[in-house]
């Protein structure tokens, strides 16, 4: 008799940008014939709605979100609370580690692996108290993660180093980062806090896990996975990515374009349609960031000089978030540039949008996922980076890899609005050899995620034979 396929627990981190890379990636999985479990809380639940309509086989495991001190009754998600929130929520989820051993006991068929995100490292315990392996998942760069594993192994040398030059020597090409711009997980962490021991203890816990999958590309990472393999001690370390070119939004139809359509961003799709190839700035900094008063005057004054024709994602302040100092576009900026430029206020279909030909570039916050979009549309990035892991990505986008250009960086700065307008007109000259390079970075990531034989589609395949394996000594 054949033996049953694995059955392994999803654990997804709650942010958009951890949650939805590793949704595509169960997608995969199941389309490989593996059964899959995933945890959730429950207002994160509504996020599994495309994976469980996908495949009606994989099991949502729904547990109650912990209480915690510091979060406000309520908070399941990092978009709820944003950035500064992380800490707590890593610790308030820690405390899942109970309920999730009681299931593991009374389940007739317990997963062989724990598949949780590189946040969640605290699962490593657990998984060595079940006996079984724990695998981790990074949203993120394998430079980011060598980085950040780093600076927690040498925190005090990183901490004692100087400002304006952090040395990370056993980083391949021993880079150097400002104190300011290395990872905030890192930065803002307070010792002796029970909460940010917890965040520590799941970050260092990574690199014990059984194996590691990323959502990246060998041809612009291999140095430094293999970089992590000699470092961890075995090959289980591989790169899956660009997880959003085989996604479950191009599974659904939703990363085709086919026209304007009529569902939500049918609008600035529309507007993209009547505009000449390749003249269209797309700005957007990610789903949680809310920008000052200052530097909106800054970016809108900026586009306005460009003379280039842009789309404008913006996040709303509240009442409350405006008397704070952040701000929203200025009056009478859409009107003095109606037809040269669109503000879209809320929500946007950023995947479409960075694939429609209209697009030539993008001024981004060089989050993780944002950048691999930008990769698969063959766009140029324009890095304003802010937090987290972007300083890290917007040096590997520019200085390693040559597919972006520096327009900005820090998360309050206010840029002066004529060298912006100059660095977004220059940005979207045709010439640029950064252009040309994200042309043939599109082309490599295409061909990485072809059936049978591109380097990521391969490194499924053999992740899925591993966890195989794993069942197989199971059923001995």
């Amino acid at each position: 008799m054949e033996p049953p396929p694995p059955h392994v627990l999803i654990f997804p981190y709650p942010a958009q940008g951890h949650m939805l890379a590793h949704l595509d990636l169960a997608h995969q999985l199941s389309l490989r014939g593996l059964t899959l479990t995933v945890l959730v809380t429950p207002k994160n639940l509504p996020l599994l709605a495309p994976l469980l309509s996908a495949h009606p086989s994989v099991q949502p495991l729904v547990l109650p979100f912990p209480p915690h001190p510091k979060l406000p009754p309520g908070v399941e998600n990092v978009r709820d609370i944003g950035n500064a929130g992380n800490v707590h929520i890593i610790s308030a989820l820690s405390a899942l580690r109970l309920p999730l051993s009681r299931w593991f006991a009374s389940h007739p068929n317990p997963p062989v692996a724990i598949f949780s995100d590189f946040f969640l490292g605290w699962t490593q315990d657990l998984a060595a108290e079940l006996g079984i392996p724990r695998i981790a998942f990074f949203s993120v760069a394998a430079f980011f993660t060598l980085v950040i594993d780093s600076c927690w192994r040498n925190m005090e040398s990183v901490r004692r180093a100087s400002t304006e030059a952090v040395e990370l020597s056993d980083v391949p090409g021993a880079p150097s980062f400002r104190e300011e711009h290395l990872p905030s997980i890192f930065r803002l962490y307070k010792e002796s806090d029970p909460d940010w021991e917890i965040v520590k203890r799941s970050m260092l816990g990574n690199m014990d896990s059984w194996g590691c999958v990323f959502n990246t590309l060998d041809h612009s990472e291999g140095q430094y996975l293999e970089h992590l393999r000699r470092k961890m001690g075995h090959r289980r370390v591989y790169s899956v990515g660009p997880l959003n070119l085989i996604g479950l939004n191009d599974a659904l139809g939703r990363g085709d374009l086919g026209g304007a359509g009529t569902g939500p961003g049918s609008d600035v799709l529309g507007w993209l349609d009547g505009c000449p190839d390749g003249s269209v700035l797309y700005v957007c900094f990610g789903s949680q960031k809310l920008m000052t008063k200052e530097q909106m005057e800054a970016l809108a004054s900026g586009l306005e000089r460009s003379g280039a024709r842009f789309v404008w994602v913006v996040k709303t302040p509240t009442a409350e978030q405006a008397e704070e100092g952040y701000g929203a576009v200025p009056d009478g900026f859409e009107a003095l540039l109606a037809g040269r430029g669109k503000v879209v206020t809320g929500w946007a279909p950023q995947v479409p949008i960075l694939r429609h030909r209209a697009v030539g570039g993008f001024l981004s916050h060089c989050g993780w996922n944002s950048v691999q979009e930008a990769a698969v549309a063959g766009k140029m990035v324009l890095a304003w980076p802010m937090e987290a892991d972007q300083f890290v990505n917007a040096r590997l986008l520019v200085e390693d890899m040559g597919v972006a250009v520096r327009a900005c960086e820090g998360a309050r700065t206010v840029p002066d609005p004529e060298e912006l307008g100059r660095a977004i007109e220059g940005s979207m000259r045709e010439g640029l050899p950064e252009r040309a390079r994200v042309r043939e970075l599109r082309r490599k990531a295409v061909e990485a995620v072809e059936p049978g034989g591109g380097s990521s589609w391969r490194g499924l395949d053999e992740f899925v034979k591993e966890l195989g394996r794993l069942q197989n000594q199971r059923t001995v």
